[in-house]
């Protein structure tokens, strides 16, 4: 271990990889109460392409005809969205109110990423679709997985680059 060698470096990739799956991890879920501490933003439906005020001009109709006012939104929590390849550091403590971002199991494949609209019943959109999703709507608190509490900008991207190939075109790369 004390010479640089190929041997020294696979001990040390070992060490790293049991270090984060048997101590690293289970820490920060049992101290953010969740399985799931940390996620990677896959998609692009929380990805705001440029300042608050003009992305509400082309969203905030939806917002405002389901209740939630310009004013209301800039008091939310990431008002300014999530981008592709964000890690996002994941709370399942407490309750949930509108306007934050959660992290909930749907039909989908992985756990969604979109902000709380309406509380009862559950109701959740990602802020760059023009539409909620189905499975958005009507949500049981037990499939909560938690909400965002923090993000890292663009370090997911170490995870994403490993599967982008596997995606449609379409859904590939930095949003746009």
């Amino acid at each position: 271990m004390k010479q640089d060698t190929w041997q020294s470096w696979i001990v040390s990739l070992i060490l790293a990889f049991v270090f984060i799956k048997f101590i690293f991890f289970p820490v920060l879920s049992w101290g953010f109460a969740t399985d799931l501490p940390l996620v990677v933003v896959e998609s692009c439906s929380m990805y705001h392409p440029d300042d608050f005020d003009s992305w509400w001009n082309r969203n905030g109709v939806w917002y405002d005809d389901h209740g939630i006012s310009r004013e209301e939104f800039k008091s939310f929590t990431f008002k300014n969205g999530l981008n592709k390849g964000d890690i996002v550091l994941v709370s399942g403590r407490g309750s949930y109110d509108q306007g934050e971002v959660l992290i909930f199991n749907s039909q989908y494949r992985y756990p969604l990423i979109h902000r709380l609209i309406r509380v009862e019943p559950y109701d959740t959109k990602g802020d760059n679709n023009f539409v909620q999703l189905p499975g958005e709507t009507d949500i049981q608190p037990e499939q909560f997985v938690g909400r965002a509490v923090g993000k890292v900008p663009g370090l997911g991207w170490i995870k994403l680059i490993f599967f982008e190939g596997s995606k449609p075109k379409e859904q590939r790369g930095f949003c746009k």
